[in-house]
């Protein structure tokens, strides 16, 4: 099985913390160099410092944030012209708070679609030539298993998650003659500052401890634990590699066997 990654280039997208930071890291282990993207500069230097360079790679990282999507994509078509060689593409973007669905604002959506589907549009849009000139190319979207089955209080993440889902299936039609795979892996909860905070919320709302809420989390799931980030970017990593060529247009979940629909 080959999942060498040497001589291959891979940008991260939200690749300070969490889940983001753990598919860098696993990229690195397994050849690649990588490019952090993040808002938080001395993050993502300290980050660029814990990658694993014994292949010789040479890694890098961006200062964007991604409420700003025309400015990301102006910053990272002008990095990749310049660099001249990407390989694969990360995309991986906090989800938005939660709540009822009906009590969101226009806003919150707007924001939600700017932060997640068009900033992996263009993000997209910017490497895909190079990919192509390459003839080989991995998209790989860091999502959620709402795509599969809706998540209770999360209702605009819900409704961007699922067209995010969608716009990758329809892209890995497109690209997929080109040597390029597009694939979204979906967490399930897994041990960032994002389960953890709907841990606390979920407590607060119901008068309860937060231990109390997460063991009835972890019960529901069949592993009946919460998901180490370095689980999730092991699934992530595999489909960024050659052996992974014949896998395009997948949601994958990778959350314990949570998710109930097959």
């Amino acid at each position: 099985m080959n999942l060498d990654l040497k001589n291959k280039r891979a940008i991260v997208c939200g690749s300070t913390q969490g889940i983001g930071k753990a598919v860098a890291l696993e990229l690195a282990a397994l050849g690649a160099s990588v490019t952090l993207v993040a808002r938080n500069e001395e993050k993502l230097k300290e980050v660029t410092g814990e990658l694993h360079q014994a292949s010789g790679q040479q890694h890098d990282y961006i200062v964007a944030d991604f409420s700003d999507p025309d400015e990301v994509y102006l910053q990272v078509n002008a990095y990749v012209q310049q660099l001249q060689e990407v390989h694969i593409l990360v995309n991986n973007t906090g989800g938005p708070p939660g709540g009822p669905i009906l009590e969101a604002s226009p806003d919150e959506f707007l924001k939600a679609f700017n932060m997640h589907l068009i900033n992996n549009h263009q993000m997209t849009q910017a490497v895909v030539p190079l990919m192509k000139k390459a003839g080989y190319g991995r998209i790989i979207n860091i999502i959620s298993t709402s795509v599969k089955e809706p998540i209770a209080g999360l209702g605009v993440s819900n409704t961007t998650r699922g067209a995010v889902a969608s716009w990758a299936k329809t892209m890995a039609s497109e690209l997929g003659p080109y040597g390029i795979t597009v694939n979204n892996v979906l967490p399930g909860s897994t041990k960032t500052s994002r389960i953890y905070s709907l841990v606390e919320s979920r407590a607060a709302k119901a008068g309860r401890s937060k231990e109390e809420v997460q063991q009835e989390m972890e019960a529901a799931i069949p592993a009946r634990r919460f998901a180490e980030p370095e689980e999730v970017a092991a699934a992530a990593a595999f489909l960024a590699t050659p052996a992974a060529a014949y896998i395009n247009g997948v949601s994958l979940a990778v959350d314990g066997g949570r998710t109930g629909s097959i």
